[in-house]
C-alpha cells in the first residue's frame, strides 16, 4: 500500500537534547531504519517531516544578527527542509538497495493570509526554556511564548495548509518508483497575491495537517505520524494517564488535545479518514511497521 510517514521534529531532536548535528543524525538514522522496515515489507513510502526545534534554533541564531539582516520564517523553513532532507535521504540510501531511488523536494504550501492563526500563534518552535527565560526572550525579541508541557517555547502562527504547489511533480516521481521526501516542516508557507504570484509569509505550517492533505491528494492508503511518544493518551500528564490503543469518534468528542502538538495530529487523522484514507496511526519513531500493522501506537477507527 502507499503510506505517508510524517516524522515529528521533536522525534528528530528529542526534548531537552543538545541541538547538535551528531544528535540529529543519530535520530534520523533511527528514523531511516524504521522507515526502511516499512519499505522492506513491500509498501510504497512518501516521507514528510517536522522542523520545530530546527527552525526555532535557526531563528534564535538569526535574532542575534544585526537589525535588518534577519531571515523570514519561510526562508528558514526552506533551509531546514534541505538540511533534514539531505541527512534523511543519505541515511536511507545507506541502508537500501543501490537500485532504490530517492528525491528530496522543497515544497511550497499555500495558506490564506486571512487565517486566524496569524492573530493567535500556537505552533511551538525552537528549544525549551523555563518560564523566566522564556519571558525575557519574549520581551527581548518581541516573541509570543507559551507552555509546551512542563516547559515554555516560542510560539508562531500555524495557518491551515490550503494547497500544495507542484503536487504533480510528486505524483510523477512516484510513478517512476522514486521514494519522495517532501513537505519538510509542513512545507514552505506562501500566500497568493492579487497578481496570482506567490510570496513567502511568516509562519510555520503544521506538518501533520500538510501530511494529511498530501496523503489525500496522492491517494495514499495510510498515514503514520511518528513522534517522541508511544501514542495518544487519555489524561496526558496526569497520574491516571493511559494509552489509547484505538481512537474512536466517541473518544475524540470527549477529549481535548494540546493545540500545538497532539491536537493537529488528531485533526489530521480525522481529515484523512474523512477524505477516503483507510489507516491512521500515531506512535514512536522506531515503531513504524508495528503501528502500520496495528501492533503499537494509537490506531484510528472511522
Amino acid at each position: 500500500m502507499r503510506v505517508v510517514i510524517a516524522l515529528g521534529g521533536n522525534a528528530l531532536l528529542k526534548r531537552g537534547e543538545a541541538m547538535t548535528a551528531a544528535h540529529q543524525r543519530a535520530n534520523i538514522r533511527l528514523a531511516a531504519k524504521s522507515i526502511s522496515e516499512v519499505m522492506q515489507a513491500g509498501h510504497e513510502v512518501v516521507i514528510t517531516h517536522g522542523n520545530g526545534p530546527q527552525i526555532g534554533h535557526l531563528a534564535l541564531q538569526d535574532a542575534t544578527s544585526e537589525a535588518g539582516q534577519n531571515f523570514p520564517l519561510d526562508v528558514l523553513s526552506a533551509e531546514t527542509a534541505g538540511m533534514i532532507g539531505y541527512v534523511l535521504e543519505q541515511e536511507l540510501a545507506n541502508i537500501s538497495s543501490p537500485n532504490r531511488m530517492f528525491a528530496t523536494l522543497l515544497t511550497q504550501v499555500e495558506v490564506n493570509l486571512t487565517d486566524e492563526a496569524f492573530l493567535a500563534p500556537s505552533k511551538p518552535i525552537g528549544p525549551i526554556y523555563d518560564q523566566d527565560t522564556a519571558s525575557a526572550l519574549a520581551k527581548q525579541n518581541t516573541w509570543t511564548v507559551g507552555a509546551d508541557g512542563e516547559h515554555f517555547r516560542r510560539l508562531v502562527a500555524s495557518p491551515v495548509p490550503k494547497r500544495i504547489l507542484r503536487v504533480g511533480v510528486i505524483k510523477l516521481l512516484l510513478r517512476e518508483g522514486v521514494t519522495v521526501i517532501c513537505a519538510g516542516g509542513g512545507g514552505i508557507p506562501v500566500v497568493r497575491n492579487a497578481s496570482r504570484s506567490h510570496a513567502g509569509v511568516e509562519a510555520v505550517i503544521d506538518k501533520d495537517r500538510t501530511s494529511a492533505l498530501l496523503a489525500t491528494l496522492i491517494e495514499a492508503n495510510a498515514l503514520l505520524m511518528l513522534t517522541d511518544v508511544d501514542g495518544v493518551y487519555k489524561d496526558w500528564g496526569k497520574p491516571e494517564q493511559a494509552l489509547i490503543s484505538r481512537m474512536t469518534p466517541e473518544l475524540e468528542k470527549g477529549m481535548k488535545f494540546a493545540p500545538g502538538s497532539m491536537g493537529p495530529k488528531i485533526e489530521a487523522a480525522v481529515s484523512f479518514l474523512t477524505h477516503g484514507g483507510k489507516t491512521v496511526g500515531i506512535g514512536r519513531l522506531e515503531d513504524a511497521l508495528l503501528i502500520l500493522n496495528g501492533k503499537a501506537g494509537t490506531g484510528f477507527v472511522d
